[in-house]
């Protein structure tokens, strides 16, 4: 796996963050059909998981850091 630089981890976090806000005010609001809900609800899951996975890079960054 590529490693990233912190600026790059945090740019990406900053980015799915933000589009990760987006598709949860869309699910809170209109009624969409099953196929753009399916859709959507796993748009939700995979922005989380990597959400996740870029919080745990970044702890690892850390860690090594203060090591």
């Amino acid at each position: 796996m590529d490693k990233y630089t912190k600026a790059e981890l945090d740019e990406a976090k900053t980015a799915l963050g933000s589009t990760l806000r987006k598709c949860e005010k869309i699910q809170e609001g209109k009624k969409l059909g099953a196929s753009q809900q399916t859709l959507l609800d796993r748009r939700v899951r995979a922005l989380r998981l990597a959400l996740d996975l870029i919080e745990r890079e970044m702890k690892w960054y850390n860690s090594q850091e203060y090591s």
